[in-house]
Formats: C-alpha cells, structure tokens, sequence
C-alpha cells in the first residue's frame, strides 16, 4: 500500500514538472529563468547536504558563482581561454581571501574543494541545457534529450520496483536493480526511436547508440548522487518535490547526459555528419 502511495504522489509531482518542462523547452527565456532557479536550489541542497558532515562550506559565494554561469551563458559573455583562466583564478583568489577571513581553521581544503566542486557539479554541468536550447534546433534537441532521460528514469523505477530483483550496486543504492537498469535502458531506446523524427539527419543506428549512452550516463549520474547521499547521511537531496525528494534527486541524471548530448552534437555538426532541423 505504501508502494502505491509514493508512486501516487510521483505521478502528480510528473504531472507538474512535464508541464513546466514543456513550457520551458518552448520558451527560450523561461528555459534560461527555470535553470538558474533549478541551479541555485540543487546547489542550495548540495551545500547543506555536506554541512551536514560538518563541513563548513563559503554557501553564499559558491550561490553567486553558481548564478553568474547559466547567466554568461544565456546573455552570451564572449568567454575566450583568457577569460575562462581569468574567472578561474579570480575565483579561486577570493575564495582564499574569504578563508582568511575565518577567525578558525576548519578544514580547509574540504571547504574550498567542496564549494568549487560543487559549483562545477551542479552549475556548470546543468547549465549545458542552456547551451543546447541555444543551438540550431535547440527545441527539438532539447526536447529529445530530456525525454529520452526522464522515460529513462521512469522505467528504471517501475521495473525495479515491481520486477528488480538484484541490486545493482547495493552499497550506493540498495533500492536499485539489475532488473530496472535494464527496463530504463530499453524504454529509453524505444521513446528515442518514436522521437527520431526530433532529429533529422540522424540514422537509427545513431539514435539507438545515442540513446543507449545517455541512458546509461543518467543511470551513473543518479547513483553518483546517491553515492553522495549515502555518505552525507541523507536520504533524499530535499523535501521540495513531493514523492521525488529534492531537485538534485530530479536533476541528476540530466547533470551527466546535458554535457556529453552537447559535445556530442556540436562535434558532430563541425564535421558535418548532423544536419539539426532548421
């Protein structure tokens, strides 16, 4: 019964999110405003899951570079290899400064790596959504990518719940099965060989490679966050979505796949192997 319930509660929160992903694939600027709102809650949600180790982490600074880089992105900042070593290094420059500020030394290094790391992880890989609504066909590349992820995480949960057996890595996630992971998988196929059409140009021997790869890099993205979980002593990232937890529990498969779905595809444009639909 309890089974039923979370899954009822799951349905109404997909209810939501589909309707607001919708919205945002088609409206360029609304894209822009749910990332960084995404952005900087899943950031939020990272930082307090390690203060609960106790680390003392520059929250408030990593927020403020967490929002500048889906920003740059969207408005377009001309950032060359100069500005990108510039930022890095300023970056890193105030962050020291603010350590010193500290009347107390406490754990140094996990508190500046943990801000960093954080910013990279959550920000900066999420942000490639931007990136890719951005490009020629951004609607439907967008469309397709988050489709083919989210049926992904879709099918690994009702086949792992009513037919997983073995758990797939238990001392990560022992919920997850062999069993689910592979339903995820093969949904993932079938929804982005209905949605080929999304990509013109692209033969099915690609889109089924494609799909299977983002449909493993999502799986690997969900248990890298719960590996993260798991040693913050948490169960969910948070309590916002009612049934799913925390928006990193939302996210995280997309934080892995938006990166590699962009490289993938402006390297195969440069060399002129895709022809994105107009």
């Amino acid at each position: 019964m309890a089974k039923f319930k979370s899954m009822r509660k799951r349905v109404v929160s997909g209810i939501i999110l589909i309707g607001v992903s919708v919205a945002a694939i088609i409206v360029k600027p609304l894209c822009f405003i749910t990332v960084v709102f995404l952005t900087l809650l899943g950031l939020w949600e990272f930082f307090s899951m390690l203060e609960k180790k106790g680390v003392k982490l520059f929250k408030i600074f990593g927020l403020f570079l967490g929002g500048i880089i889906p920003l740059s992105i969207f408005f377009r900042f001309p950032v060359t290899r100069e500005w990108q070593l510039f930022f890095i290094l300023s970056g890193l420059f105030l962050l020291f400064l603010l350590e010193l500020t500290r009347k107390e030394n406490q754990e140094t290094i996990l508190s500046l790596s943990g801000t960093v790391f954080g910013v990279l992880y959550v920000s900066w890989c999420f942000s490639f959504i931007i990136r890719i609504r951005a490009l020629e066909g951004g609607v439907y590349l967008l469309a397709f990518l988050i489709t083919v992820v989210k049926v992904q995480d879709i099918g690994a949960y009702l086949v792992g719940t009513f037919l997983g057996r073995r758990p797939l890595i238990k001392r990560v996630s022992p919920k997850k099965s062999v069993e689910g992971a592979v339903g995820g998988v093969l949904l993932s196929i079938l929804f982005a060989v209905l949605f080929r059409g999304f990509l013109k140009g692209v033969n099915l021997g690609q889109i089924v490679l494609l799909s299977f790869v983002l449909s493993v890099i999502g799986q690997l993205g969900d248990l890298f966050e719960s590996l993260i979980k798991r040693d913050c002593g948490v169960k969910d990232s948070g309590r916002l979505i009612s049934g799913m937890g925390g928006v990193l529990d939302v996210i995280d498969s997309l934080i892995f796949t938006a990166p590699v779905f962009y490289f993938y595809f402006t390297m195969l444009k440069n060399i002129s192997f895709v022809h994105l639909i107009p």
